[in-house]
């Protein structure tokens, strides 16, 4: 299991149930990770999305306590039967994608996050753990620095050497 996620400066992530920054190659990046893939998210991050629906081309899991089921995307009620549905696919083609706190929860589960690091303070209101500090993460990868509408960002990679089964009891 990988996660991905874009932080600014302060490792913020988001304001107003929203992204901080809209970069156009930050969104491809992030199409080209995902696309046919697993995408896992909390309920807040599925309402983010235009209209409440779920990212196309990909298997939308939410972990939604207390969520009706829907048609266009999983639902699961609890850790335990997100651990149960996530045993249905190949563990390198699941991603973690948001939010905060649901990020928190997994960080210890996933094998690698795939961050792009923008180089600008959004103003956060919640945030990703800041890796650079964390004692289990080494950043294993760090792309040319690229410009968009005067930001500069880079994609980088994160990789935990100290992995947690996720098997929830």
């Amino acid at each position: 299991m990988k996660s991905i996620v874009a932080v600014d400066t302060e490792w913020g992530i988001g304001k107003n149930n929203d992204l901080l920054f809209s970069l156009k190659g930050d969104m491809r990046y992030f199409r080209e990770k995902t696309s046919g893939k697993i995408v896992v998210m909390g309920s807040n991050t599925l309402k983010s999305f235009p209209g409440g629906n779920p990212l196309k081309n990909r298997v939308n899991i939410v972990l939604y306590p207390g969520g009706e089921p829907r048609e266009d995307c999983i639902i699961v009620q609890s850790l335990e039967e997100l651990a149960e549905e996530l045993k249905k696919y190949p563990s390198d083609d699941i991603f973690v994608i948001g939010g905060a706190m649901f990020y928190h929860t997994m960080l210890p589960y996933v094998t690698d996050v795939y961050v792009t690091k923008v180089n600008a303070n959004g103003g956060a209101q919640v945030f990703f753990d800041n890796l650079d500090e964390h004692p289990a993460f080494t950043m294993v990868e760090e792309g040319e620095e690229q410009e968009e509408n005067g930001i500069t960002y880079r994609f980088t990679r994160y990789h935990n050497g100290e992995v947690k089964p996720f098997l929830c009891k």
